[in-house]
C-alpha cells in the first residue's frame, strides 16, 4: 500500500506520516507549503509540493508514486477565518476535495480517509456528543466539512470507493518536539505564548454551568490521533467496495479550562501565575464532550494518553521554537 497524504507537512499531518511510515505503510506527502514545515517530513519520504485543486499535478503525483489510498489533511482550519473568507475556504476546502475525489475515482483507487472536525456539531446540548448527535456548524469552516463528508460518503457510493471520515476533537501534544504545532489558535499554545511574553492567561468566562464553572472540553494526543488514521486507513483497506464509516476521535472524557491552565501552569514551573478572568466568548458552548464507544468497537482504538502527557509534549516542542521560554 501508497497512501497519499495531504497536507502531510502540517501538524497533524506530519504525525500521521510518522505513524503510517512506522507501521510500514508507503507513504507520498502532498502539501502547497502554505501551514505545513517540510522538515517535518523524513527524508526517505516523497514530497509533491502544490495543491489539491491542481488535478494535472494530483495525476501524476499519483501514477509517479502508485498510490493505492489517500488521507485527505489538507484544508483551511481557522473558524474565524473562515467567517472572514467563506468563499476561500468553500474553494480550498469543498473544491479541492472534490478535484481529489474526481482524481481517485478516474485512477481507480479504492481506499480514502477524510480529516472531518467536530466542529460539524456547532453547539450540542449534550452530555456525550455522538456520531447521531444533529449536525449544527456554526461557522463556513465547520460548513465544509460536514459538506465534505457528504462528497466522500456521495462518491464512495459512485464509485465504490471505502470511505472513513474522522471527526477530531481538540488535538494538543507532539510524538516529538520538531513535530510540534507552531501555531498559536488552540488553546495550550495559546496558554504558552501568554507565559512567554511573562502574560497571564486568559479564562472566557466562568460562569457557565460546569463544576468549577469553565468551558469544559475533550483533548486528544496528536500521536493518538495519528494512531487513529492509521487505525482508519487498514479499516477502509480491508473493506471491499463502498464501506464507509463516520466516527468522533476524542478520549470521551471532559478537561476544564481552569484544569487544563492548572496543569499548563505546573508543566511549565509557574503555578505563581494567577489566570485572569474575562468575559465569555460568543458561540462557546458549556461543555463539548466526544463519545468514543464507536471507534472502539469498530477500529479497536482507544486513546491512550493524558492530559499531562498532552502538555508536556507540547512543551518541549513550544520551547524548541521559543527558547526564551524556559526559566534559567
Amino acid at each position: 500500500m501508497t497512501w497519499l497524504i495531504t497536507g502531510g507537512a502540517g501538524f497533524i499531518g506530519s504525525h500521521v506520516v510518522r505513524a503510517m511510515t512506522q507501521s510500514g505503510e508507503g507513504a507520498v506527502v502532498l502539501d502547497d507549503g502554505s501551514a505545513g514545515v517540510a522538515a517535518r517530513i523524513p527524508g526517505t519520504v516523497p514530497v509533491v509540493t502544490g495543491s489539491v485543486l491542481d488535478r494535472a499535478l494530483l495525476d501524476r503525483a499519483i501514477a509517479e508514486h502508485g498510490v493505492t489510498g489517500v488521507v485527505h489533511l489538507a484544508a483551511r482550519k481557522q473558524v474565524g477565518e473562515s467567517v472572514e473568507q467563506p468563499l476561500r475556504y468553500y474553494r480550498e476546502n469543498l473544491g479541492g476535495l472534490g478535484t481529489l475525489l474526481e482524481a481517485v475515482a478516474d485512477a481507480g483507487i479504492g481506499r480514502f480517509v477524510f480529516s472531518s472536525s467536530a466542529a460539524v456539531y456547532g453547539l450540542p446540548d449534550v452530555p456525550l456528543v455522538t456520531e447521531s448527535t444533529p449536525c449544527l456548524p456554526l461557522s463556513p469552516y465547520g460548513e465544509t466539512k460536514l459538506a465534505g463528508e457528504w462528497l466522500v460518503r456521495a462518491a464512495g457510493r459512485a464509485h465504490g470507493i471505502s470511505t472513513a471520515c474522522l471527526r477530531y476533537f481538540n488535538v494538543a501534544g507532539a510524538a516529538e518536539p520538531r513535530l510540534a504545532d507552531t501555531g498559536v489558535f488552540n488553546i495550550v499554545p495559546m496558554v504558552f505564548e501568554k507565559l512567554t511574553r511573562g502574560e497571564a492567561p486568559q479564562i472566557f468566562g466562568d460562569d457557565y454551568p460546569t463544576p468549577d464553572g469553565t468551558c469544559v472540553r475533550d483533548y486528544i494526543h496528536v500521536e493518538d490521533l495519528a494512531d487513529a488514521h492509521l487505525a482508519a486507513a487498514r479499516w477502509v483497506g480491508e473493506r471491499d467496495g463502498a464501506a464507509d464509516l463516520t466516527v468522533n476521535i476524542g478520549r470521551g472524557e471532559g478537561v476544564s479550562v481552569r484544569e487544563l491552565i492548572g496543569i499548563i501552569l505546573e508543566v511549565t514551573g509557574r503555578k505563581d501565575v494567577e489566570p485572569v478572568v474575562v468575559p465569555r466568548r460568543a458561540g462557546d458552548p458549556a461543555s463539548v464532550v466526544a463519545s468514543a464507544g464507536l471507534i472502539r468497537e469498530e477500529l479497536g482504538w482507544t486513546a491512550t494518553r493524558g492530559i499531562r502527557e498532552m502538555v508536556e509534549s507540547a512543551w518541549e516542542g513550544w520551547c524548541l521554537n521559543h527558547p526564551e521560554a524556559r526559566r534559567p
